[in-house]
């Protein structure tokens, strides 16, 4: 198969043009300043995740369902992984395939124990895990997978 110039071109540049995955490294603290304190109306709906957590997997689709139906409004989707800082390139990668976003942040968060109870006293650690804020405000915690209607009947009563 003979490639034109032009074609060439387009698979050289097409990468430098097309959307790059916005994956951070974020500390606790400054997860929690991305939406548990926020002073505002804007509901920030934040899911705890990994890239070896089949449950996880699953059920990303349903939050990146509701980050593209809420778009421009007062709705936010924060994506934690909870790899591995090691695994950076990794979950990078998952990003980029899964089309996750717009912002994925990996918790460089040290020793679980010394956050998770910051987050719910009844979280266990097990993920995938939700949390949602409003007004620097917990409105919702929940450990487990979730479905897609639970998901989008939780955001819409909690919005």
């Amino acid at each position: 198969m003979k490639l034109t110039k032009k074609a060439a071109l387009l698979f050289i540049l097409l990468p430098i043009y097309l959307p790059q995955p916005n994956v951070s490294v974020v500390t606790f603290g400054q997860l929690q300043a991305q939406a548990a304190t926020k002073q505002n109306d804007t509901l920030y709906v934040v899911n705890f995740w990994a890239t070896w957590c089949d449950p996880c997997v699953k059920e990303l689709p349903y939050f990146q369902a509701e980050s593209k139906k809420y778009g421009h409004s007062k709705v936010k989707m924060i994506f934690v992984s909870l790899n591995s800082q090691k695994e950076f390139a990794k979950v990078q990668q998952f990003v980029i395939d899964k089309s996750l976003g717009p912002e994925v942040l990996l918790l460089n968060g040290g020793n679980p124990n010394d956050w998770i109870d910051k987050i719910d006293s009844s979280w266990s650690g097990a993920i995938p895990a939700t949390v949602m804020y409003k007004h620097a405000k917990k409105l919702y915690f929940h450990e487990g997978e979730l479905t897609q209607p639970e998901l989008d009947k939780t955001i819409e009563t909690k919005k």
